[in-house]
């Protein structure tokens, strides 16, 4: 009975010295939480470039992209809003999340913008802001600061496993989109490890038929390729192609990720645009003053 007991003091002593850890780890993680990006020196920080607008669907989609982004380390978050001016919206969300983040603002003109009720693919999206953010990268960073660049829409979904993935492009790293182009996937089609084409339908002869949320990009190309910019001018489909030919890169310059490129980890995947046809009939019901300017 005696070793009997002994033993369970031993038991509870381990167990106590676990709980001590874990508390440990709990207090580590929460007194740290905002300075995870400076303490991280062995791992490169990966810049995420998220363009977006004003519509009823914004913040729930930069609520579900941020709660994604939580989860990786190391990460620098540039949101860039489509406005002539910094909204209290984005503001105020971004000052809520726990991420490193920089928040910038460029309007498109109007002839450029899409309305409401335009296709998707009729206009070039987030063409301005994008630019916007490659200027502050290469006006805050050092050409030879280690890092990757990586263009995330507010309204995708993303695997974490891609961003490891990415993190150690040399290069341009690529890989499978799900739910684009009008296919289940497009992806590179990779032979011994290269590169050597692209399986999709639509526009399959340009130089890289990829989608935006397919390639990463090494930080010193952007500061090397201070011309390599996006235009309002480039055809339908062709941003990511036209953008990645100011590198001078071949396909074997490309690093197939994603299990040579056989895994998709990242869905293009689209909001339905909200319908709110009883928004007027309630002001009218109850009165301006008694319908509450909640933000959604």
């Amino acid at each position: 009975m005696t070793s009997t007991i002994g033993n369970m003091t031993s038991t509870i002593g381990t167990m106590t010295s676990t709980i001590g850890t874990m508390t440990s780890t709990i207090e580590n993680k929460r007194g740290n939480e905002k300075i995870k990006v400076r303490s991280l020196k062995s791992v490169s920080i990966i810049y995420v470039i998220t363009p977006t607008y004003a519509r009823l669907e914004q913040k729930a989609e930069l609520t579900r992209l941020s709660h994604t982004l939580l989860h990786v380390p190391n990460i620098h978050w540039i949101v860039i809003e489509d406005s002539p001016e910094k909204t209290a919206l984005v503001q105020n969300f971004l000052n809520r999340t726990r991420i490193h983040s920089t928040h910038l603002y460029v309007a498109t003109p109007s002839e450029y913008k899409m309305k409401r009720t335009d296709p998707h693919w009729l206009k070039p999206r987030g063409v301005l802001q994008r630019n916007a953010a490659l200027d502050w990268l290469r006006e805050n960073t050092a050409p030879d600061d280690d890092g990757v660049v990586y263009f995330a829409d507010d309204d995708n979904a993303y695997s974490l496993q891609i961003f490891e993935e990415m993190r150690h492009t040399t290069k341009v790293s690529i890989w499978p989109v799900g739910l684009a182009a009008d296919l289940r996937y497009e992806r590179p089609k990779v032979t011994n490890g290269k590169v050597t084409g692209w399986y999709t339908y639509r526009k399959p002869n340009r130089p890289f038929a990829t989608d935006m949320a397919g390639f990463a990009i090494h930080l010193n190309l952007i500061h090397r390729h201070p011309e390599a910019k996006f235009s309002n001018t480039f055809g339908a489909g062709r941003q990511e192609s036209t953008f990645l030919t100011f590198f001078n890169l071949t396909l074997d310059d490309l690093e197939p990720k994603a299990n040579m490129c056989t895994q998709v980890l990242v869905w293009h995947t689209r909001t339905e645009k909200s319908k709110t046809p009883y928004e007027e009939l309630m002001v009218k019901l109850y009165g301006a003053d008694a319908y509450p300017n909640i933000e959604v």
